[in-house]
């Protein structure tokens, strides 16, 4: 199933709609993830995690084997020491040439796209980035709890029902907080370590999604739906980190075109020689923090590497965010 065309601004649809759902019940997996995976039940963690991440098996395989860890403890979440990825510093050409944008909006107009927000994107330019590290996965569910724990933290994700912690589910992103909270957990675990943990900026996180060549999306230049946990073949749900191994990027980095979408540590400016675009998020929010990455209920345009998108208070926008590190 990859989703009804939507033909219209998903911001002026319901979420169902949004999605190029039915109005009908819409599955994408059967209720039982495990049933057909005993065999995964008692097997050591460090073997479910190279099942979980092999490329070579089924998705339903990798994901029964990400909620069995996600149900013993995933030994992939240290939240004192986040797994990382080294970035060496470069010279990088981001951003979209404008005799791209047009391209760019007819290939997802199916799904609502409109030029403005493409036009975001442009023009190309290149940045000097000094070497920095990435996170691999996305904060979890497991790792946002503990920093609720340490602070007594009142900024309950509206993904945990009436705030409660979704047993189960901690190998799982983390969404939706405010990009405040998200500036908060990556201050409270820098002073917790003395480590210099941080939001990623805007053009570190590309640089991490695309590499030096530039991919369009993480893997290459073509959308491939079973790369990532997007809207079009996903199971409408976040899923356990890492269960997309096809979808890394060049620097080996986890789920940066679905799952969840990733708060930057910038707000919205046009780039160097561009113009600002007044676009819904800046008429109906003003200043907004950028976002980057697909979502499991959006659709693969947002899993462009180039994508610059930004949060709605509403429950189609699934934010989470990553950490970055100055070395």
């Amino acid at each position: 199933m990859t989703g009804t065309p939507v033909m219209a601004n998903p911001n002026t649809l319901s979420d169902r709609a949004a999605m190029g759902l039915p109005d009908s019940f819409a599955a994408r997996t059967g209720p039982w993830p495990l049933r057909d995976h005993r065999d995964l039940l008692g097997v050591p963690a460090d073997t479910l995690v190279a099942v979980a991440e092999d490329p070579e098996l089924s998705f339903a395989r990798r994901y029964a084997a990400g909620t069995v860890l996600g149900l013993i403890g995933d030994p992939r979440i240290r939240p004192d020491d986040p797994p990382m990825a080294a970035v060496p510093a470069a010279r990088v050409r981001l951003g979209l040439d404008p005799d791209e944008a047009g391209r760019v909006t007819a290939r997802w107009r199916h799904a609502g796209v409109i030029q403005d927000w493409i036009a975001k994107e442009c023009p190309a330019h290149e940045v000097d980035l000094p070497a920095f590290r990435i996170a691999l996965h996305p904060v979890t569910n497991a790792e946002y709890r503990r920093f609720l724990e340490d602070t007594r933290g009142t900024v309950l994700p509206t993904s945990w029902r009436f705030g409660g912690y979704p047993d189960g589910l901690g190998n799982h992103p983390v969404w939706t907080v405010p990009p405040e909270a998200a500036d908060a957990y990556a201050a409270w675990l820098a002073d917790r370590t003395g480590r210099a943990f941080r939001l990623p900026t805007e053009a570190e996180w590309e640089y991490a999604a695309a590499g030096r060549e530039g991919r369009e999306f993480p893997w290459g230049g073509t959308f491939e739906p079973d790369r990532a946990n997007t809207v079009e073949g996903g199971p409408l749900s976040t899923t356990p980190i890492g269960v997309h191994p096809s979808g890394r990027s060049p620097f080996g980095v986890h789920d940066m075109a679905g799952n969840v979408e990733e708060y930057t540590a910038d707000d919205y400016r046009p780039y160097p020689g561009g113009s600002a675009v007044a676009d819904d998020l800046a008429v109906t929010r003003g200043t907004y923090r950028i976002a980057r990455g697909g979502s499991f209920t959006r659709f693969g345009d947002l899993a462009r590497t180039r994508r610059r998108h930004g949060w709605y208070d509403r429950a189609l926008y699934a934010m989470g965010f990553r950490l970055a590190e100055t070395p």
